[in-house]
């Protein structure tokens, strides 16, 4: 269990870093930006790790009549349930940061969620679905540590399931901005079609990246 537990929070630590990355390139490169939000998410990891595996050996129970299953108590499920809950917040930082920076370059009029002319509607397209699409599956999730039955807290939960989403979701995300230039994204800025905005593609013509 404590390996499993270990596996899934390496995973969402990655996924949050490349979200983190996404939103640096999306800043022009921001500094500043970068400094803070990483730090939030060294606090977030601190506090999750400190919650989880701080007090995580010798709290775990056999239900009686469960079989080999193995269940949480109420208190190890809410520090659980609380991993999840700080996972929902930093992607909801990421959110309301993509949102700002693209109402700040477009206009709030001008926000588009299906066409996808240029790098900058791929990357506010991608960050509203990857956010709403999250946040379906980690409210259930959150509720099922917090409300769930023993069985349910320890093994039925959608912890698995929320985690393969994540996955999934941010390798998509990343295969859309790949795929939004011909030849891959790298480090080369290149300038938004109708603001000075840079973002990370590739060293080839703007035009292409801008189509």
């Amino acid at each position: 269990m404590m390996s499993r537990l270990l596996f899934v929070f390496l995973q969402q630590f990655v996924i949050c870093v490349i979200l983190i990355i996404r939103t640096y390139a999306l800043y022009n490169r921001n500094k500043r930006l970068i400094i803070w939000v990483t730090f939030i998410l060294i606090v977030l990891a601190g506090g999750v790790s400190a919650a989880t595996f701080g007090q995580y050996a010798g709290n775990l129970t056999i239900s009686p009549g469960v079989g080999c299953f193995t269940t949480y108590t109420v208190e190890i499920s809410a520090r659980l349930g609380l991993a999840w809950v700080a996972i929902l917040a930093f992607e909801a930082l990421i959110f309301v940061l993509t949102v700002y920076q693209t109402c700040k370059s477009r206009g709030l009029s001008r926000l588009r969620l299906v066409t996808r002319r240029n790098i900058l509607d791929v990357m506010f397209h991608d960050g509203v679905m990857y956010f709403g699409a999250m946040t379906l599956c980690n409210i259930p999730n959150i509720m099922m540590y917090y409300y769930g039955s023993a069985v349910i807290r320890g093994n039925v939960g959608l912890a698995a399931f929320t985690s393969c989403m994540s996955v999934t979701l941010i390798s998509r995300l990343m295969l859309n901005l790949h795929k939004s230039v011909d030849s891959g994204v790298l480090s080369v800025p290149a300038q938004d079609d109708d603001h000075c905005l840079s973002v990370f593609t590739t060293s080839i013509s703007i035009q292409s990246a801008i189509a």
